[in-house]
């Protein structure tokens, strides 16, 4: 069901430099994809139907998600948004809304016929690649997209150079480094971490195949790996953004702008934390480093 009034079928602005671009008979736009190991595994997980679905039903649906964005983005009705690694539909299904275009870019097919059912208009494309003009988006999104990418610097200044001077770039929900540079004894149990799950920690446990192929789709989700604000920074400034960073432990709403981090979801973290000499209270230990970056008014 759409969610509200989004176009059915708005003319996008396709890049004419890029190779041809064509629409499939489920109505998705396919732009050529060079397959990587990571594209595959993305592509599998997210076109299982039951996979896919777990993950629409569970992953930021709740309304401190909601109220985090709007607080950062405040509305996007009337707008263009390009939602990169949409998957199923998730933010859009949580902020609701009615943009003008809604833009759904993901590798996985089965994913964006999900998306494509509650209003957006679904883009088969890699995100190193995008298959669009420079600089006509009021808001690109990427929620817990971008450490399932292999190259997050590509993928980070694609998604840069589709917003419109004056618009925003919204990246969430990405391992923040710091926070998982676990060490010593706290490594040791990340490793032994599926047994722990199945035989101690049950309710974290899902099935075996399905657990195995989403690790497959985490390239950037291990200890030592995530997003840095280097890496936000150095991407972006030189590019005419002004940066805010908002390091949060993905359970605080419109109080992220006033620095409050929130409690850890889980008591796990904490612990693997204070093991590897982490701070489990400081910025450094919040488990997502979210970055609003505003594109300049001069271009």
């Amino acid at each position: 069901m759409v969610l509200s009034a989004v176009s059915s079928s708005p003319t996008l602005p396709f890049s004419s430099a890029h190779a041809a671009i064509t629409k499939n008979s489920d109505g998705i736009w396919v732009a050529p994809i060079e397959a990587s190991p990571a594209i595959q595994a993305n592509s599998v997980y997210f076109s299982h139907p039951e996979w896919a679905k777990s993950y629409f039903d569970a992953c930021h649906r709740d309304p401190v998600f909601r109220d985090r964005w709007l607080s950062v983005m405040g509305s996007w009705d009337n707008k263009v948004v390009v939602d990169i690694g949409c998957g199923p539909g998730n933010l859009y299904a949580s902020i609701g809304g009615s943009p003008r275009t809604m833009i759904g870019v993901d590798v996985a097919e089965g994913a964006l016929k999900m998306a494509a059912q509650i209003g957006y208009t679904p883009v088969l494309a890699d995100a190193h690649d995008l298959p669009f003009v420079s600089g006509f988006a009021d808001i690109v999104a990427l929620n817990a997209a971008l450490h399932h990418c292999e190259d997050m610097p590509t993928v980070l200044a694609e998604a840069a150079r589709l917003v419109k001077p004056g618009g925003l770039l919204i990246v969430d929900h990405d391992p923040q480094r710091s926070a998982w540079n676990y060490q010593g004894l706290a490594l040791m149990f990340y490793k032994m971490r599926l047994p722990i799950y199945r035989f101690f920690l049950r309710s974290l446990h899902i099935d075996s195949e399905e657990r195995l192929t989403a690790l497959k789709t985490e390239i950037h989700h291990h200890p030592g790996d995530g997003v840095t604000a280097e890496l936000f920074t150095q991407t972006l400034q030189s590019k005419g953004f002004q940066i805010r960073l908002f390091p949060h432990n993905q359970t605080v709403g419109a109080e992220i702008q006033q620095g409050v981090l929130g409690k850890s979801p889980h008591w796990r973290y904490g612990l693997g934390q204070r093991l590897s000499g982490i701070d489990p209270l400081s910025p450094d230990a919040a488990l997502s480093l979210m970055c609003v970056a505003q594109k300049s008014q001069q271009d």
